[in-house]
């Protein structure tokens, strides 16, 4: 998503952009589909299996990394080459080692051609348990992230800023994620007016959204026990995402929260899709917008975040917001003064209560909405986002580039 939003405010400078990944919905124009980019293609995750969860690797482990690296080298200079690359951007590769041999491909291809490149980085292995016990120590040293001339780091809170000059004495630019707060949310219209009916929901049912996908540190327990405690009629929670990429297990004990709570629960991932259409059995499927147009409250209680981009959609769409105070909101975006319920790892009576009133108090859910609304538009905007990418231009010597420029 956040890709889609630089790649906007480029193309508004003049910039053509191409992408290069594993899977794609770009067309075949401006894209360069490589299959074995994907960090899901089964040679990929056979040895991120073995990369991740033991200390030593086999020798054949070894050589064929260094095979795929050497076989995505090539797919990523026939890019370069076929669309004269300028700039280059990489989006997460090089921070979280979800796919080892292509960050080690894209360090190789930095290193050896120089072409200015701004890594956007948003999860770094050090932030995630799962890759503490590892064979690839030494990988993860070159290129996660790398370190090289012609190559600004981009990380989205400051935490990461910090952590990046304490662990490897880099500077970085700050640029989180944004939303164009400047184009008016849109409203209800004819497709989705019925979307309450469509999901099975009375119109005057309160609808509470948590719009994550279901990982364990969604910290999902949290909101059931709120709307348990609220015990007003008429709660319905809707689920918009599906699990993750970190197994069911989490999601079978929420269903047993549910359960145990008795909320009523709605998931409704297989009505949600990039785009609205009718689906093979006839059904609408709705955007994630038409979602927070019909919510009434929305629930984001997460233990961790890099950012949030799931609360700056709340403020955008003029939504309450009940969230958890994690650090990186704690630090970065709860001392511009956003208008919340917020609680510190678990539902007081407190947090409880003033959901209750958010609730039942139309004039102070606009209030809410008015104040944060334009708090993001100062801080999370598209104009935002265009000052900071232009700095790290300006740094790497590219800024004559701006227009024109192909990356």
């Amino acid at each position: 998503m956040e890709a889609a939003k630089w790649s906007q405010v480029f193309e508004s400078w003049g910039a053509r952009c191409f992408w290069m990944a594993g899977e794609l919905d770009k067309p075949v124009a401006i894209s360069h589909r490589e299959p074995l980019a994907f960090f899901n293609h089964p040679e990929i995750l056979n040895l991120q299996g073995q990369l991740f969860g033991q200390s030593y690797r086999p020798e054949w482990v070894s050589d064929r990394v260094q095979e795929v690296k050497e076989t995505l080298k090539t797919s990523i200079y026939d890019f370069l080459s076929r669309f004269e690359i300028d700039l280059l951007i990489p989006q997460n590769a090089l921070a979280i080692p979800m796919h080892v041999p292509l960050g080690l491909a894209i360090t190789e291809v930095i290193a050896e051609t120089g072409i200015p490149t701004i890594a956007h980085h948003h999860d770094f292995a050090w932030e995630r348990e799962r890759f503490a016990v590892t064979s690839a120590a030494d990988y993860l040293a070159v290129a996660f992230p790398p370190i090289l001339p012609g190559l600004q780091h981009v990380v989205i809170n400051s935490m990461q800023q910090s952590e990046l000059t304490r662990r490897y004495q880099q500077a970085s630019t700050v640029i989180p994620n944004v939303l164009d707060f400047d184009t008016a949310p849109p409203g209800i219209d004819d497709f989705s007016s019925d979307f309450r009916a469509q999901i099975g929901v009375a119109q005057d049912d309160i609808l509470v959204l948590q719009p994550t996908r279901l990982v364990a540190r969604k910290g999902i327990e949290h909101t059931i026990e709120l709307l348990r405690r609220l015990n007003i009629p008429g709660l319905k929670l809707v689920l918009s995402h599906p699990p993750g990429d970190e197994g069911v297990g989490y999601w079978t004990f929420l269903q047993e929260q549910i359960a145990e709570a008795g909320v009523a629960c709605i998931p409704i991932w297989d009505r949600i899709a990039e785009v609205r259409s009718v689906d093979l059995q006839g059904r609408k499927t709705f955007t994630l917008a038409d979602v927070y147009l019909h919510a009434d409250l929305v629930t984001y209680p997460s233990l961790y975040e890099g950012f949030g981009n799931a609360f700056l959609e709340a403020v955008y769409f003029g939504k309450p917001v009940v969230v958890n105070t994690y650090p990186v909101f704690a630090r970065d975006i709860e001392p511009l003064g956003f208008q919340t319920v917020s609680m510190s790892g678990r539902v007081t009576d407190a947090v409880v209560e003033q959901t209750r009133d958010i609730l039942t108090r139309p004039e102070l859910r606009q209030s809410w909405a008015t104040t944060s609304f334009a708090l993001g538009q100062k801080h999370f905007s598209y104009q935002v986002l265009r000052q900071r990418l232009s700095g790290c231009l300006t740094a790497l010597g590219a800024e004559s580039l701006r227009h024109g420029l192909r990356l």
